[in-house]
């Protein structure tokens, strides 16, 4: 399966549509009865009048959280071919978003953060432009726009504007003004939301907005480890795509070099963001997975024994359907 990823031919396309259905097919025939609409608190913050929960049928959200990760599949693989991270086309980084999008059932699901996806995908390419810009000043702005867009959707997403500072210090010469064009805006659209929430007499639901930023780092979180075992393939590739980008690493253009860096910390921040909402929610952790797909698809593109990185793939893909019908 892998080799047949490895090139960009179209069909990829088609295939990649059945193996996102497979991966989501037995969740499907398994969901819950009723799955709450996860965007109440958005509504609610929207000055929409919300009463109780909304709940959509199952199949229908778990299809639309299907075609949202198809589209920031095709997104993520053009923005990695677009910027040559992997040195040669290929549709590796589709398979495995597709894949990784996959491995809990919480994922499988409608969220925040995989809405959010979109404009992780969106800043990446806005971010790695700076490495050819001249005046970084516009696309700066851009981004923090982009960054508070994020943080009222999920509010966890107010980490990643410490990804656009990253990337400035990553990418260009030190520039005070770049560094405050971010700031301006972001604060331009919440400068523009606390009108709106004046001009209709709720500004304390505004200050309500930031409560969570309060939020204490948990002491300690209850894990039933049996559920996360399908983690141990996922462990297994990403320490054997870090060995292999450190091999690789000094041979690379300087562009690819500084990406890599860039989608580390963001894989970082993306993860340890969590704390900021009270309540552990695993779907969270899709913040991890466009970081997280580019690594893959290293390992997967540069890997030289077929036979293992082909059984490799298959134990992730196996173990992932495996959990969908076992919670222990």
């Amino acid at each position: 399966m892998i080799n047949f990823f490895k090139a960009l031919n179209p069909l990829s396309i088609l295939w990649l549509a059945v193996l996102l259905f497979a991966l989501r097919a037995g969740y499907m025939f398994h969901a819950p009865g009723k799955i709450d609409f996860a965007f109440t608190g958005l509504l609610n913050r929207l000055l929409v009048p919300v009463t109780g929960k909304y709940t959509l049928p199952p199949v229908f959200n778990v299809l639309l959280a299907g075609l949202f990760v198809f589209i920031q599949a095709l997104l993520l693989n053009n923005l990695v071919n677009h910027f040559n991270l992997l040195g040669k086309p290929t549709f590796l980084p589709a398979l495995m978003f597709i894949t990784v999008s996959g491995l809990f059932t919480p994922f499988l699901v409608l969220s925040p953060p995989l809405v959010c996806n979109f404009l992780v995908i969106w800043m990446l390419h806005k971010l790695f432009a700076f490495y050819k810009s001249k005046d970084a000043k516009s696309p700066a702005y851009d981004l923090g726009m982009i960054v508070a867009i994020g943080t009222f959707i999920y509010l966890p997403f107010i980490y990643f504007f410490l990804v656009i500072w990253i990337a400035l210090v990553i990418f260009k010469p030190f520039d005070w003004r770049e560094w405050v064009a971010c700031i301006l805006g972001y604060l331009t659209i919440f400068f523009f939301l606390a009108v709106y929430y004046y001009l209709n007499n709720s500004f304390e639901q505004f200050s309500a907005i930031w409560l969570p930023l309060a939020t204490k780092f948990p002491d300690s979180i209850a894990i039933n480890y049996s559920n996360y075992l399908v983690l141990i393939p996922v462990i297994v590739i990403l320490v054997l795509c870090f060995l292999k980008i450190q091999q690789n690493f000094f041979r690379s253009y300087v562009q690819t070099r500084k990406s890599f860096q860039l989608l580390f910390i963001v894989f970082l921040i993306g993860g340890l963001s969590f704390n900021v909402k009270a309540a552990f929610t695993l779907n969270h952790f899709l913040l991890c997975a466009v970081p997280g797909a580019v690594f893959f698809a290293y390992y997967f593109l540069y890997a030289r024994r077929k036979w293992f990185y082909e059984v490799l793939f298959g134990l992730l893909l196996v173990s992932i359907v495996y959990f969908q019908f076992n919670t222990f």
